[in-house]
């Protein structure tokens, strides 16, 4: 389990972190999302150790990742794939990391096949692609086999078939009890990976529930209805109050009714449906919804949008 308790990082009179508290869960997915600056990078770093915190704390088992004897036995980290020696062979770097942590040898062959990297395991690494940088970061993290994952950007330079191989690693390795954390951009690809949502704004915590409660109490969504030819029910919907987008095949995008309603007034009419679909929110439209007022770098507006 990863504790954080009152975490802040200050630099200078900026407060990069300010005063987190949460609990990343074993046997989970637990997804981290915010807009650039929201502090997640910090965070991430705070939790490994790599900065100190000004304030608070944060725990790994119960203990902070300095004290740990052989942290690579009970963390493991993808932070940049890139930040490897080009001229070393895929093997020795992860015999090299094996050796500071009493490692075996038969584990970094492991996990080379874990990954699919065991038929370039003596290539240099400078000859790697950025997917293939990628999945040897993702072999260092598994190398001790740790109960406790952080990545970052986890499906960066990885092709379709690399982003379903991951997506059902990481599914994997949270069955199995361990605590996965996934920072990323992607917010659809942690959609279909993530079981829990952490969402950070200009270092706060802004929200920490399961996937499945924050896109249901979100509100949004719509009713996607159907029907065989020209009707006028979205005139119907319109009257009630609801908000109305047509689609393709005689298809209405129903926002504002719930389904039943929708049922109701078209049985009212006589008009059969041969579709009635409820649509929730996607986790990027709640995203942008919760993060909206905690934005701290905004895009200005296209040179078209600005006449």
């Amino acid at each position: 389990m990863i504790e954080a308790d009152e975490l802040t990082k200050t630099y200078g009179r900026r407060k990069a972190v300010d005063r987190l508290t949460f609990r990343i869960h074993p046997g989970r997915v637990t997804g981290f999302l915010g807009p650039n600056g929201a502090g997640k990078s910090t965070t991430i770093r705070l939790i490994l150790g790599l900065d100190q915190p000004s304030g608070g704390r944060v725990r790994i088992d119960g203990r902070p990742y300095r004290a740990l004897e052989r942290p690579l036995r009970q963390i493991g980290a993808l932070l940049d794939a890139t930040a490897v020696h080009g001229g070393r062979r895929a093997r020795d770097h992860l015999r090299w990391l094996a050796q500071t942590n009493d490692i075996s040898a038969g584990r970094v062959t492991e996990v080379l096949r874990i990954t699919g990297l065991a038929d370039a395991a003596h290539r240099r690494v400078g000859g790697f692609s950025l997917g293939m940088k990628q999945r040897l970061g993702i072999a260092a993290a598994l190398l001790g086999d740790p109960g406790i994952l952080i990545f970052d950007e986890p499906v960066n330079g990885l092709d379709p078939d690399g982003v379903h191989w991951i997506r059902g690693l990481l599914r994997s390795l949270a069955g199995e009890g361990r605590t996965v954390l996934i920072s990323s951009h992607l917010i659809s690809e942690l959609q279909l990976t993530a079981d829990h949502v952490l969402i950070l704004g200009r270092g706060r915590l802004l929200s920490d529930s399961s996937m499945a409660d924050l896109v249901h109490h979100a509100g949004g969504g719509d009713v996607l209805v159907r029907t065989a030819a020209e009707t006028p029910l979205a005139a119907l919907f319109t009257a009630r109050g609801a908000s109305v987008t047509t689609e393709p095949r005689h298809g209405l995008a129903v926002a504002g009714l719930t389904p039943g309603d929708v049922a109701a007034i078209a049985a009212a009419h006589s008009i059969p449906l041969l579709e009635l679909t409820p649509r929730p929110p996607s986790l990027e439209d709640v995203f942008r919804r919760i993060t909206d007022p905690g934005l701290q770098y905004r895009s200005g507006p296209h040179r078209e949008d600005a006449r």
